[in-house]
């Protein structure tokens, strides 16, 4: 590992093809009807008063609950041998496909402490229909029982692993991509350089979803946002600190594998594909990331939703950014695997701006919007909980209320299309429309 104690902070990159709106006025309609009932629960039990082991079951739950979990072929696991003893593998499967397949591997967020292989399911699902590729969850150690290296050293060992061995799942291991979420995202990025570095396998793309790429210093979308009524708050931030403090002994966070935006040189890393939201406290690291990726010539697609708060993806039953997110995704993976020009371009997606209505109608649409998010996180939690106390119950129920949950099902669909007003642009480097994802 590198030591870079005397390394300054480098300066932010000139925007190169930098979203025009970073941040909308107010968050998008599905966004805000789903902060209120997210900010109820942490007002009435606030995260302080859980435990560790409380708090990273509360998220796998939210996380199962409130991700649509689409149907695949197959989901298996398997251990393999990682540097600090087994690792864990979830492997998604699209369909029985007898040639082999690229694979996407993905590394969930959780801020380095929480999350696990179901925290992943829901979106590597989603993607490898989207993708129709092969999708792997990688379960690595989190803090604090093990310092930051840890986790980083089981990704990577993931991906060699898999580069060397993935035949025997039918993998084509001629067409990799790694990608993650928040702490995720910072080690796809830490390991898409060590990668590199190694000379180990050429990658398709690298995926960042709002990744964490700075370790040390704070941009200014924190000040902006921290201190608002969205997830990650200036509160949480605080207790992921003091949460990670004993497991940051001797390491050196302005080292690139910890801080990847510190690296200074970022020519010949794999195309990348940069998912952004205007409400994220750390917006402006992943921003920052791909103008430094641009400066160097690496192609990014840039995908910024300006009304979104961080965490956004895990949501995509209640949350049609979330889907659209997921598609986008999809879509360049799938292009990547077909060996297609890399997409080298900024997308903002938002709310579509409403004709001028009355107020009336501004509240009426607001109040649909509400009931119907909370209409689906009531019956999708009661789902999970149900199958949590009784998998057995809960099979029945399923059984005798399917008949009737249909015709619900598709009503509430059909309200829902009728409210989703959103819309997408390219808006660099040559501005245009571009089609909505349903």
């Amino acid at each position: 590992m590198k030591n870079n104690q005397n390394q300054q902070a480098p300066p932010e990159r000139p925007g190169i093809g930098m979203p025009r709106v970073l941040r909308a006025q107010q968050p998008d309609r599905e966004a805000r009807a789903f902060l209120r009932l997210a900010n109820i629960s942490t007002s009435l039990h606030p995260a302080e008063d859980y435990s560790l082991p409380r708090l990273r079951q509360g998220w796998r739950l939210a996380a199962l609950a409130l991700g649509r979990n689409p149907p695949v072929r197959s989901v298996t696991e398997q251990m393999i041998d990682g540097p600090g003893g087994a690792i864990a593998l979830r492997i998604f499967k699209p369909d029985n496909a007898t040639q082999p397949q690229p694979a996407f591997m993905w590394f969930f967020g959780g801020g380095f402490i929480i999350g696990d292989l179901d925290t992943a399911d829901g979106i590597c699902r989603s993607i490898a229909l989207a993708a129709n590729c092969i999708v792997i969850a990688v379960r690595y150690r989190l803090a604090p029982e093990h310092n930051l290296s840890a986790g980083r050293a089981d990704a990577l060992a993931a991906l060699e692993w898999v580069a060397k061995n993935g035949k025997q799942l039918g993998i084509d291991t001629t067409r990799l991509a790694i990608g993650g979420d928040s702490a995720g995202g910072n080690l796809c990025a830490a390991v898409a350089q060590e990668s590199l570095r190694r000379g180990g396998p050429v990658l398709s793309l690298q995926v960042l979803v709002y990744p964490a790429t700075e370790l040390v210093d704070r941009f200014p979308s924190y000040v902006e946002n921290a201190y608002g009524r969205t997830l990650l708050t200036d509160h949480a931030v605080q207790w992921i600190e003091r949460t990670l403090a004993p497991s940051l002994d001797t390491l050196d966070l302005l080292d690139p594998w910890y801080s990847p935006r510190r690296n200074p040189d970022m020519h010949d890393l794999a195309p990348a594909v940069i998912v952004s939201a205007g409400f994220d406290p750390i917006r402006d690291d992943g921003l920052d990331y791909a103008a430094r990726l641009r400066a160097d010539d690496v192609p990014v697609e840039l995908l910024h939703y300006r009304g979104q708060f961080h965490g956004f993806l895990n949501f995509d039953s209640v949350n049609g950014a979330s889907r659209d997110a997921l598609q986008r995704i999809g879509d360049a993976l799938k292009g990547a695997f077909a060996r297609q020009p890399a997409a080298d371009r900024t997308i903002e997606i938002a709310d579509r701006l409403p004709r001028k209505h009355s107020r009336l109608r501004c509240t009426a649409d607001e109040l649909a919007i509400s009931t119907l998010t909370t209409w689906v996180v009531t019956e999708r939690w009661g789902i999970v909980l149900l199958r949590l106390l009784s998998p057995k119950a809960s099979k029945v129920c399923g059984l005798l209320i399917k008949p009737w949950f249909l015709p619900t099902a598709m009503l509430r669909r059909k309200a829902i299309s009728g409210l989703d007003r959103m819309a997408a642009r390219q808006t660099w480097p040559t501005e245009k429309n571009c089609t909505v994802n349903p």
